[in-house]
């Protein structure tokens, strides 16, 4: 019934997006429009880097929220370590899982980074810091945020092993990494093709 509630939870927060809420103040359907994702970045594309950071905040925001509430409500339950932990990174992943196929979106959705940036800080902020601190780096290095997603995501799952958390956390980071793997596909024709929007011309977009 907990894992239950966990997974409902974490997929309806997930269906949650700033682009809808920002494209709505703006009358602008970001889905359709630039690149046609509904995410921060596609958000920067169409409506400058300021709209996209907020997007970005937003979507942040709904991957830490659900994940603080259910630890506060599973320590009224006397579970063992792993069952709380499997919990918790099960509500994490289906924020992701909700904001890439959400049902208000007829399951279409975005690709889910910045959603799981918030998720890998709700789950360990020493994770979080360290795959955000990735991101920017490889980003920057590449001039291409999809090669900066996929190293984070990488980071992630390495990171999961190497502090000892259980088998399971460490599958369910792996799934993840190949959904957004998948997820990207387009972006890594276009980056092959040299189509890929840069990060550098989006942050020129005021």
């Amino acid at each position: 019934m907990l894992g239950l509630a966990s997974i409902i939870i974490g997929y309806l927060f997930g269906c949650i997006h700033g682009s809808n809420i920002i494209g709505k103040l703006k009358k602008v359907n970001i889905k359709e429009s630039g690149v046609k994702n509904a995410g921060a970045s596609n958000t920067t594309i169409v409506l400058g880097w300021k709209y996209g950071i907020v997007v970005a905040l937003i979507d942040i925001g709904k991957g830490i929220v659900p994940i603080l509430v259910m630890n506060s409500w599973l320590r009224h339950y006397s579970l063992d370590e792993s069952t709380f932990y499997l919990l918790l990174f099960l509500n994490g992943a289906f924020v992701i899982i909700g904001h890439i196929f959400p049902l208000t979106m007829n399951f279409n959705g975005g690709k889910g980074t910045a959603s799981m940036i918030g998720v890998m800080f709700a789950l360990d902020w020493r994770v979080g810091l360290i795959g955000f601190v990735v991101l920017i780096i490889i980003t920057l290095i590449s001039d291409y945020l999809p090669i900066g997603v996929l190293v984070m995501y990488v980071t992630w799952v390495f990171l999961t092993y190497l502090f000892g958390y259980p088998l399971y956390a460490i599958l369910i980071t792996i799934g993840l990494t190949l959904l957004c793997i998948y997820k990207h596909i387009e972006n890594w024709k276009r980056i092959q093709n040299q189509t890929e929007t840069r990060v550098s011309s989006m942050l020129k977009k005021k």
